[in-house]
């Protein structure tokens, strides 16, 4: 063969000789585009830029424009720390490293712990072998010989043995490294401009607990230095809105060692928070026309059997118990115990939309090693609801839920969010249940709501949950981060495993809709949410304390009495320090558990019937009238206003 074509992004051809390197074309384009060129998109895939093309191909060079080039910009500087790690430690034995969201992440086997000082010299390691512009480079090696080369790197051999065709990639980063791995990788070291070292942790191989422990070396890495430096702030402020650590601060919640992993004691200011945070959602139930049910915490297993979640999701529970009758099982879902409810009786479809909402606690068996705070638990509560209605209802009711859940955002002070539309993809991986119609009305239905709403959706093919098809809502916190909290799903699968039936107008029983609906997700996750979100200042409404008083002496507290009583009957949950301490003390502790309002009192003020008010926030807002105090608060609470 003389040539090969290589069609380009703007429809052109370029005839180049077979052999011809992504690299060689980027040059021949501009030498900018070569200089800017992190890796090649050759008929889909990615190639490194030095690999050679043997084929008529589509080709694309990829700058750090798109998003696919900082995977593989990431992947790289972590073949970077690996052969940092093999220089000062080589009997380090090596074994996985890939990109992740944040950065990237390598696994190591060694007989001494790494420590703090160890990482700072890996990350100085890391810099001198990035100025030695060594190349990346991919060699083909036969099965057989990579498990005779490999013979005393465990990891490697079952990696191999696992993942490797009869012949397989790996790639070289100077005279020591050299790994199994697909690729591709930047074409040398001298394209890595800022990266950092991050953590230390331990991580099983394979991510199985009953495997060997391994020590994982977390980094990241950015094009530049600037977004380097921007994403190493946002850490810093992550640290600083630690729900945990403000939990404990604020004295929120614990997690108490004597009970268990995973379980939440919430403590009475944090209890109060709680019953906030519930009491909107039931009270929104019940403007919007849900029913509210209770469904019991422990039920036969046999119910788990008939609703599937036995079997699919089974690791997920908890061993059942055996009491007189039965196996009982502590309930993973609400969603058998709702359906239950409805086909207790008969329904019409005059009585459709049956909308059943709970603050249900369910029970699931997370591993020790993913606990997480309020995040990730063992026990909690969801606001779990579930519609059954008719097709020709189907598509109003999501738009009430999406509404409903867009309500649900700004009221607790989120304006940006995101959504995510997951379709089955036309069941061509053949995971899902359901027959084509049933999938393509309920797609339909979804794509609808959102365009009724306008709220723009991210399709996500091949993503739905085996049932049916679901929109994910995503919102964006203080700083930045996306939290997935709202979904809607259809199920196809429930209705008929139940037998569900309404008589429909044409006095036969058909087969109801349902919908899975949850807003908050988890009580315990949207309290941490929330928690981090406010860097733990509440707005006023849901404050656990809204005032405190502080008496300048002794001489006023009968009168600081006074006005923490009015604020009590006002509903205004207000507190006093009647502490013999100095008020800027009184002053800084109040600060430090984040109350809004701190009412000083001294003669003045008692004499007047004043509070000298100061706010959290903006400082000291001067002498006001205790009335006019109390009005400027209530407007404030019952606007549920976010910022004072």
């Amino acid at each position: 063969m003389s040539s090969i074509n290589v069609r380009l992004p703007d429809g052109s051809t370029q005839p180049v000789a077979p052999g011809t390197r992504p690299i060689d074309i980027a040059r021949s384009i501009s030498p900018r585009l070569a200089d800017a060129a992190i890796v090649a998109k050759v008929n889909g895939d990615l190639y490194d830029l030095t690999r050679p093309l043997e084929a008529d191909a589509e080709l694309k060079i990829l700058t750090n424009k798109d998003p696919e080039s900082l995977q593989v910009y990431r992947h790289s500087t972590a073949h970077l720390l690996a052969a940092a790690v093999l220089e000062l430690f080589p009997e380090t034995k090596l074994g996985i490293g890939p990109p992740i969201d944040t950065g990237f992440y390598y696994d190591f086997d060694r007989p001494a712990p790494f420590t703090p000082e160890d990482l700072e010299k890996i990350e100085r390691r890391m810099w001198e072998i990035q100025k030695r512009d060594l190349p990346y480079e991919r060699i083909l090696t036969p099965k057989e010989d990579g498990l005779a080369k490999y013979s005393d790197a465990w990891m490697k051999c079952e990696l191999i043995r696992e993942r490797a065709g009869e012949v397989f990639s790996e790639y070289t980063l100077g005279p020591q490294f050299i790994d199994f791995c697909r690729g591709p990788h930047l074409p040398s070291t001298s394209k890595i401009k800022a990266f950092k070292l991050l953590s230390i942790a331990g991580a099983y191989w394979k991510g199985d607990e009953h495997n060997k422990q391994l020590q994982r070396i977390y980094g990241t890495a950015f094009f530049s230095q600037k977004e380097l430096d921007e994403y190493l702030h946002k850490l810093e402020e992550a640290k600083r809105r630690d729900h945990r650590k403000l939990g404990q601060e604020l004295d929120l919640f614990s997690i108490q060692e004597l009970a268990g992993p995973g379980l939440i004691f919430f403590h009475p200011k944090g209890g109060m928070v709680r019953k906030l945070i519930e009491d909107w959602m039931r009270d929104q139930y019940l403007k919007r026309g849900y029913a509210l049910v209770y469904t019991p915490h422990i039920v036969r297993r046999e119910l788990f059997k008939v609703s599937g979640h036995a079997n699919f999701y089974g690791e997920n529970m908890f061993t059942p118990m055996q009491l007189d009758d039965a196996e009982y099982q502590p309930k993973p879902m609400n969603c058998p115990g709702h359906i239950l409810i409805y086909a207790n009786k008969q329904r019409s479809y005059r009585e459709l939309p049956v909308r059943l909402g709970e603050l249900g606690t369910v029970y699931r068996y997370e591993r020790s090693g993913v606990m997480h705070g309020l995040m990730r638990v063992r026990g909690f509560t969801q606001d779990d609801a579930h519609i059954f209605c008719t097709p020709g209802q189907i598509e109003d009711e999501v738009v009430d839920c999406l509404q409903f859940a867009i309500d649900t955002l700004h009221t607790y002070g989120f304006q940006s969010y995101e959504a995510e539309l997951s379709t089955w993809d036309n069941g061509k991986s053949g995971k899902y249940d359901g027959s084509p119609d049933q999938w393509q009305l309920a797609e339909n239905s979804l794509k609808k709501a959102t365009e009724r709403l306008n709220l723009k959706v991210k399709l996500m093919p091949d993503e739905a949950a085996f049932y049916g098809p679901k929109i994910d809502v995503k919102l964006v916190d203080a700083i930045g981060r996306l939290w997935q909290l709202s979904t809607v799903q259809f199920d196809f699968t429930l209705p008929r495993r139940f037998g569900l039936e309404y008589i429909a107008e044409d006095g036969k029983a058909h087969q109801p809709l349902m919908v899975h609906r949850a807003l908050y997700g988890s009580i315990e996750r949207f309290f941490g949410i929330l928690l981090e979100h406010y860097a733990g200042a509440f707005p006023v409404w849901l404050a656990p304390v809204q005032a405190i008083v502080l008496p300048i002496t002794d001489r006023q507290l009968d009168y600081a009495r006074t006005v923490q009583t009015r604020l009590d009957a006002e509903g205004i949950r207000a507190t006093l320090d009647d502490r013999s301490e100095k008020v800027n003390l009184k002053i800084r502790d109040a600060q430090l558990q984040k109350i809004p309002y701190m009412l000083v009192v001294g003669d003045r003020e008692a004499q007047a019937g004043q509070v000298a008010v100061r706010n959290r926030k903006h400082g000291d807002l001067g002498a006001k009238p205790l009335d006019a105090f109390i009005a400027d608060v209530r407007k404030l609470i019952d606007s549920k206003a976010v910022e004072e």
